[in-house]
């Protein structure tokens, strides 16, 4: 399987130098790098080789995929250029690993450019999956806190920090829990949808998640924070969880009360659920009916934040 990287680089905090050390690591070839400029698609090439990867590096998508012939693209650049890429991925034939949100643009027609995608992606034979790699972390979450119990009347909550202040902390965080509660509860439906802010770096998203006959009351808290290791922590019914670093080795922690538990990386394991998927032609654990659901509901509470932003301004 030959990979080739768009956004490799870590200039915006991006996470597409890793994808492609977990693509290596499970037997793929990391071909090529895509950047902006010749200084940062050689910067993203060179950050590449401490992991054994030997990527040529571009600065346009047509001339690297007429030389490298790669099996699969990575999208990995500012989510604005999803769209753009996605279609150029599918016309060439490609597979397709994108970072979230999945395209995120200005225009309204969000839910049936997504349903075009995949019906071009269908008849051409082609997998695509979303990176939102906290859903597969769920398993290790009730390794340590036990199985999650699904009642009448649920909660859930959320803390995250997302590198940049203000709005766009919405579509860089809220896929993630809007990803573990689409696989842990199923889809669903938002009302009730609120939220206050402190200032541009803290936000609160409140809203109930409507899902079969039962509803989970929702707490997302987005705190804005610059450097890593950021701050990250979620859990159900009361039982939460923190993530914790170890720098020196990069091992990942979950820790619960007084309990500690060694995770695997879930952007490993979503790598991985991915490569499977292209080799078995199967759905990926986030694959059309994921991706459709979470980018919807993401736009709803980004189109609500709007609108109590808009009441805030008048009312101010």
């Amino acid at each position: 399987m030959k990979i080739s990287i768009i956004g490799a680089g870590r200039t915006r905090n991006g996470i597409g130098e890793y994808i492609g050390k977990y693509f290596h690591q499970h037997g793929a070839e990391v071909t090529s790098v895509l950047g902006t400029t010749e200084k940062t698609s050689h910067q993203a090439s060179s950050a590449l080789r401490k992991y054994g990867i030997d990527a040529h590096s571009y600065t346009d998508f047509d001339q690297m995929v007429s030389a490298e012939k790669p099996d699969v693209v990575v999208i990995a650049s500012p989510s604005s250029t999803h769209y753009d890429y996605l279609l150029r991925c599918l016309d060439r034939g490609l597979h397709v690993f994108c970072e979230k949100p999945f395209i995120w643009d200005d225009r309204p027609d969000i839910q049936r450019r997504i349903e075009d995608i995949f019906e071009k992606a269908r008849d051409r034979r082609l997998t695509i999956a979303m990176n939102s790699q906290w859903t597969f972390s769920v398993e290790d979450y009730e390794g340590i806190c036990g199985k999650i119990r699904i009642e009448e009347k649920n909660h859930f909550f959320a803390r995250m920090s997302p590198s940049s202040p203000g709005r766009v902390m919405i579509p860089e965080s809220v896929p993630h829990p809007l990803s573990i509660l689409y696989c842990r509860l199923g889809a669903g439906e938002i009302q009730a949808l609120k939220f206050e802010m402190d200032g541009e770096g803290e936000m609160s998203i409140r809203f109930t998640y409507l899902f079969e006959t039962r509803a989970c009351d929702v707490l997302i808290k987005l705190v804005h924070q610059k450097t890593p290791p950021r701050d990250f922590s979620f859990g159900f019914n009361e039982k939460i969880v923190s993530r914790s670093l170890d720098l020196n080795h990069y091992e990942i922690y979950f820790n619960f009360g007084k309990s500690k538990l060694k995770i695997t990386d879930p952007l490993e394991l979503s790598v991985k659920n991915f490569m499977e998927a292209v080799e078995n032609r199967t759905e990926p654990l986030i694959g059309h009916p994921h991706i459709l659901h979470n980018t919807v509901l993401l736009k709803e509470i980004d189109d609500g934040f709007g609108e109590f932003e808009k009441r805030n301004l008048w009312e101010s």
